[in-house]
């Protein structure tokens, strides 16, 4: 790749070369530690004589621009600083929404890797430990074979036709929905299903109504898209139906595992919840996340299952079953919006990356999902179980846990007047990552209290991160 540098006529080459270069460093187009070509590369990319290259190299690391290392080249150098004016925010038109979108929350941001604790009851996080690596290697290298078949044409925004019809399969086995692989389609996780299905749906102005208690990321993406928020408050049942307004759009629920409670929505709120929207012409977006782990009872249907009337727009992702960073996810779309839901995806990102695609349609039709799913539930069935049991037992004092049968995080709300923030507080400087069931609400009283992750904690540290948290709270007493 050629260094990008401009030489018209034959007049001033030097001071040409010299200014070119001398204001890529001081804009930061040439950042802090970029080797320049050889004098003698550049020389005869810019048909240049070498001499006039060498000096202009000279001139520029006299001036303290440039660094020479001899046996390794020449380098900008590493103290000059960017001095161009950057326009500010407040100086654009659009000021007004950038300030919105720079004051919004990033509930639920992952730490990056040198910031992780040594216990972390981070929610969404899967075990690591048990991904299948082998196998997703062989299924990649599949992808791969696969991908030198194509043309080199853009895919299809739906998706690759082999994994649609995996999915579909997938979810009729494992969650009985109702589906063929033309009412899929492949998104960049479960997040970006919930945007293309907003976007669709949404006008500014118009109301859509969320769990309150619930998943804050959506809420604050349909805020953010323009939408009057109706916060419905949470019931042992579930969403509680008589407060959803008769004008909303859509209402998103999260009724096999509640965000955050983790209670299942009963069978008869659901029926009621699909007759609200069936009269009042609602969609309903089912955000089914993490249900495959189930650990109590009998298995529960789908709500997209019990629809007759095509309202239920069904969500799901592969983030919370193998790995977030594999960013897929899916959406089973009624007939009403499907095409409207398709076209908005092709102008956002036109399809979702191929190659994920591929590996995870060999990776669930040769049965590697379903392995992987029956080994992770054993590893988060005990984890689970030890949780409970220490709540159960030494920190029965201080809290109780909201009953659930799914997923792979429970809810500890609180017995006593215990400072959940400041216990947070205290966790972090022991290593021990705890959170806030505080910003899951937003019109409800807040039940204080904890959401516990054990995706991500290793079985055996979980009795060591108890410790330290029952330490903490008898400090606190």
């Amino acid at each position: 790749m050629e260094l990008h540098i401009v030489i018209a006529g034959r007049k001033d080459l030097a001071n040409q070369l010299y200014e070119q270069l001398r204001d890529a460093i001081h804009s930061g187009r040439l950042a802090a530690g970029t080797q320049l070509p050889p004098s003698r590369l550049l020389a005869t990319q810019l048909s240049l004589s070498r001499k006039t290259v060498s000096d202009t190299y000279s001139r520029l690391t006299y001036e303290g621009l440039l660094l020479g290392k001899i046996g390794s080249g020449t380098f900008v150098n590493s103290l000059n600083k960017p001095t161009a004016k950057r326009q500010a925010s407040g100086d654009l038109n659009s000021s007004a929404i950038l300030e919105k979108w720079q004051s919004l929350s990033m509930p639920l941001r992952h730490p990056l890797r040198r910031d992780v604790l040594r216990w972390d009851f981070i929610g969404g996080a899967t075990t690591r430990s048990q991904f299948p690596h082998d196998d997703w290697r062989r299924c990649t290298h599949y992808a791969l074979r696969q991908m030198t078949q194509t043309r080199g044409f853009y895919s299809q925004p739906e998706g690759v036709a082999e994994l649609r019809t995996a999915i579909a399969g997938h979810a009729a086995f494992a969650r009985g929905v109702k589906c063929t692989a033309d009412d899929v389609l492949v998104c960049n996780g479960a997040q970006q299903a919930l945007d293309l299905i907003a976007r669709v749906l949404i006008e500014p102005g118009c109301t859509v109504a969320v769990e309150d208690p619930g998943y804050s990321p959506a809420r604050l993406l349909f805020d953010a898209l323009g939408a009057n928020i109706c916060n419905v408050p949470v019931d042992d049942e579930g969403i509680r139906i008589e407060h959803i307004a008769d004008d909303v759009r859509f209402i998103y629920v999260t009724p096999s595992h509640q965000m955050p409670l983790g209670v299942p929505m009963s069978l008869a709120r659901r029926q009621a919840l699909l007759d609200k929207a069936r009269q009042i012409g609602a969609i309903i977006i089912e955000d089914d996340y993490d249900s495959e782990f189930r650990y109590e009872g009998r298995p529960t249907d789908s709500l997209q299952s019990l629809d007759q009337h095509g309202v239920v727009a069904y969500v799901g992702t592969f983030s919370k079953t193998l790995l977030p960073e594999l960013r897929l996810g899916y959406a089973i779309l009624p007939e009403a919006i499907f095409s409207a839901v398709v076209h908005a995806k092709q102008l956002t990102d036109w399809h979702t990356s191929i190659l994920p695609q591929w590996a995870m349609a060999k990776f669930i039709s040769e049965g590697s999902l379903n392995k992987h799913i029956r080994r992770c539930h054993g590893v988060y069935a005990g984890r689970r179980e030890r949780i409970l049991a220490r709540v159960n037992g030494d920190l029965a004092p201080w809290f109780h846990a909201v009953p659930s049968t799914a997923g792979f995080h429970v809810a500890l709300l609180s017995k006593t007047c215990v400072d959940i923030e400041q216990l947070v507080a205290r966790a972090r400087e022991v290593e021990l990552g705890l959170y806030s069931l505080a910003g899951f609400y937003q019109d409800a009283e807040v039940r204080p209290g904890l959401i516990m992750g054990f995706g991500a904690i290793e079985t055996l540290d979980i009795d060591p991160a108890l410790d330290r948290l029952r330490e903490i709270l008898e400090a606190m007493s």
